[in-house]
């Protein structure tokens, strides 16, 4: 979905490191604009300064309502990745995907669409004008050094809801609550979402390998985690609207009770045990890696008679990046790098 592409005027230049800290923090968001007419904002919890990651989840940009007839919606023309996965998750409204491996596909409220980027897609979207109101998450997952120069490709996935008393779950991602998803990760991961009526509370095993993340989209919980390392009957963390709430590994269980009608994701893995150079769509291992990804983008949508960008995305399909056919949007040309040499730090 839009956000994908992170173009923030001044992106961040993050040298991540994961660890599994035996604490629990409140990340509040920041917010990033996107662009487009009225250029939509989004609230942008991970990367921040305090973490990077959550097992391999690195990035994740929450979003809406936002009236597409106000802001003008999302219009990600064409854009690279390399070295990650993302996942769309809408809440409400209706986007267009396309991509460089010849995928084209709608992301709908409760499916998921994962894209792996490997080693090497470009890809674009766009919300639909027939749905007014834009609410939901983008989110990125790093692969490992085994898989960072996977083929490129894209999956999607419907997964079942189970609900129970005052609460519905859809595991779009890794196992929950019996539910497993058959969507391929390079990693463990856990992505749900949760849905509880006001007053409703919910107790659910965990894997205590995981450190876990709690984004809150409406209402507010209060979470408490427990077992293992940590001991039990703790007191609950309120986690209000828009905040992200991080449980170290080693819990066993975690209850979330619901204050109002409340919806939630619930994302996890082990500590990803690698560090990463993240920088606008790429991740990579060195400095030379991310010059190299950037040089081989700007090559490929830059006219060589005038070092203009190309009038769309054709002239792309020579490149690791390939070619977004049916979007005639120009691609994104790359910020300018910063001042400095892109270092990794373990």
């Amino acid at each position: 979905m839009g956000p994908v592409t992170n173009p923030e005027r001044n992106p961040q230049v993050l040298d991540c490191t994961s660890g599994g800290r035996a604490t629990v923090e409140l990340i509040t968001p920041r917010d990033v604009p996107l662009g487009g007419p009225r250029a939509m904002t989004v609230r942008r919890t991970l990367p921040s300064r305090s973490r990077s990651l959550i097992g391999a989840w690195c990035f994740l940009d929450h979003y809406g309502p936002d009236d597409v007839a106000e802001t003008g919606g999302m219009k990600v023309a064409p854009h690279p990745h390399i070295g990650l996965q993302t996942v769309s998750w809408l809440f409400t409204g209706e986007i267009e995907h396309r991509d460089s491996a010849g995928n084209h596909a709608i992301v709908r409220p409760g499916e998921v669409n994962l894209m792996t980027g490997g080693r090497g897609i470009s890809h674009s979207e766009i919300s639909s004008d027939d749905h007014p109101v834009l609410r939901g998450a983008q989110l990125w997952t790093a692969l490992p050094d085994s898989a960072r120069d996977t083929e490129p490709r894209f999956d999607h996935y419907v997964p079942p809801e189970i609900t129970g008393e005052g609460w519905a779950v859809r595991v779009f991602l890794g196992s929950l609550l019996g539910s497993t998803s058959p969507v391929e990760t390079f990693t463990p991961l856990l992505g749900a979402e949760l849905l509880l009526e006001a007053g409703a509370t919910l107790s659910f095993a965990l894997d205590p390998a995981f450190e876990h993340g709690v984004l809150v989209d409406t209402g507010g919980v209060a979470v408490r985690v427990d077992g293992g390392i940590l001991p039990s009957g703790g007191e609950a963390t309120m986690v209000v609207k828009d905040v992200l709430a991080y449980t170290a590994p080693g819990a066993m269980t975690m209850t979330v009770q619901a204050n109002e009608s409340t919806r939630l994701l619930l994302l996890g893995g082990p500590p990803f045990g690698e560090s990463i150079v993240m920088w606008w769509n790429f991740i990579g291992r060195t400095h030379e890696e991310i010059v190299e990804a950037r040089d081989a983008w700007q090559a490929a949508i830059t006219d060589a008679s005038s070092g203009a960008v190309v009038p769309d995305s054709q002239l792309v399909s020579a490149s690791q990046f390939g070619t977004v056919l049916g979007d005639h949007l120009p691609p994104i040309p790359a910020p300018p790098l910063p001042n400095l040499r892109l270092r990794s730090r373990r």
